[in-house]
């Protein structure tokens, strides 16, 4: 999930100049988003910042200067995901099947949710809140979906009065259902296909 290196303006320098990371300032955004990944898998993303700080050897007043909210710090762990769903969109967008390509996307996308408890849940509420870090995430989610749903319309595969922003947010409360029954490993694909047979034109 991009862009969520502290910056600072160089003083004297012309207005958007940035200045890179100082080496010891590098070296703790990496340990405190390394602890995240590890407190975020255990943990959820409810994780103790405290001690995310603590593990990574560093303050809490670091962490915040890096990150300065738990939006923040979830929108900069989830990048690499983030940089994954959106490879993959593009792979998908010349598929000779567009809505199995847009359902092979859903799928991807309810994959990297269930990894961290909670992500689900924070995406569904970043979706309503453009000041979030998190629309970080879910704005170019958004537009890589709209695509993909674009050509299922297009070929008279799905309703065109469905849209991405509604299809994310069903997307995210699959993830949360299967977030909350561990025991059954296929209850989101079921959830999927199920939501996915009402889409159809």
């Amino acid at each position: 999930m991009l862009g969520a290196m502290t910056t600072s303006t160089a003083a004297g320098a012309t207005a958007g100049a940035v200045r890179p990371m100082r080496a010891d300032a590098r070296r703790n955004y990496e340990r405190l988003l390394v602890e995240a990944r590890k407190a975020f898998a255990e943990h959820g993303t409810d994780a103790s910042l405290e001690d995310i700080a603590k593990r990574a050897g560093v303050g809490i007043g670091t962490l915040y200067r890096h990150f300065p909210n738990r939006h923040a710090l979830m929108n900069a762990v989830f990048q690499d995901a983030l940089e994954s769903l959106l490879t993959r969109s593009g792979e998908l967008a010349s598929a000779d099947q567009p809505c199995a390509a847009l359902v092979e996307w859903l799928r991807a996308i309810i994959t990297h949710a269930g990894e961290y408890r909670g992500v689900a849940r924070a995406l569904m509420s970043a979706s309503h809140d453009a000041s979030s870090a998190l629309s970080q995430c879910s704005v170019p989610l958004r537009e890589a979906g709209a695509r993909l749903l674009s050509r299922a319309q297009t070929a008279g595969a799905v309703r065109t009065d469905v849209s991405i922003t509604d299809l994310l947010q069903l997307t995210n409360a699959i993830a949360l259902a299967a977030e909350q029954a561990p025991s059954d490993p296929e209850l989101a694909d079921r959830l999927l296909m199920l939501t996915l047979r009402g889409l159809k034109a």
